[in-house]
C-alpha cells in the first residue's frame, strides 16, 4: 500500500455547516454498521431533492474503543433541515480544528488518526473533547471522505481527511 500524508497536520477553521445523518452505537468491529449508512442517508436527502453540500462523513461523538462508539454517518446540506425519526438534522461546530489527509487504503486511518492525536499532544493543543463515564465526549471530530467509492474502486487512493475540532 502507498500513502501519501502531509509531513505536519494543519490547523484550520471550518465554518459551522448543516449535515443530515443517522446515529449507531456500535463496536470497533461493527463500525461498517453505521458507515453503510452513509448511503442511506444520501438516498434520503436524493429522495427529497436536497443536494449534499459537501463529502460525506463519520462524526465520532463518544469515543471508548474497548466497549462502544457513538458514531453519525452525516452529508452536509446548504441549509438546516429536519429529519424523520430515521435521519436528523445537526450543524457542525464552527471553529479550529487539527487536519490531516491521507491517501490510501481506510484500514491506514487507525494509524493515522494515532499521529494526529499525537501531534496535538506534542505541541501541546487542547481537544474540544471531555472525559465521561461512557468514554471520551468530543465536540466534533470527524472523518471526511473525499473518495467516491463509485468513481475509484481502488481502496489504495481512497481520500480521507481527519478533521478534530480544538478546544
Amino acid at each position: 500500500m502507498t500513502s501519501i500524508r502531509p509531513v505536519e497536520p494543519a490547523i484550520t477553521y471550518r465554518e459551522a455547516q448543516p449535515y443530515v445523518a443517522m446515529k449507531r452505537l456500535v463496536t470497533m468491529e461493527t463500525i461498517p454498521e453505521i458507515a453503510d449508512r452513509i448511503a442511506d442517508v444520501i438516498g434520503w436527502l436524493v429522495g427529497r431533492g436536497v443536494a449534499p453540500a459537501g463529502a460525506p462523513f463519520l462524526k465520532y461523538n463518544v469515543i471508548d474503543m474497548a466497549r462502544e462508539l457513538e458514531i453519525e454517518a452525516g452529508v452536509p446540506v446548504e441549509r438546516e433541515i429536519g429529519g424523520d425519526g430515521t435521519v436528523f438534522g445537526g450543524v457542525l461546530p464552527a471553529g479550529r480544528y487539527l487536519t490531516v489527509t491521507n491517501v490510501g487504503h481506510p484500514d491506514e486511518l487507525l494509524g493515522v488518526t494515532a499521529g494526529l492525536l499525537s501531534h496535538a499532544e506534542r505541541h501541546g493543543l487542547a481537544w474540544d473533547m471531555t472525559e465521561t463515564d461512557a468514554g471520551q465526549r468530543w465536540g466534533c471530530r470527524l472523518e471526511i471522505f473525499h473518495t467516491n467509492p463509485l468513481e475509484e474502486p481502488d481502496l489504495n487512493k481512497w481520500e480521507c481527511e481527519l478533521a478534530f475540532r480544538l478546544a
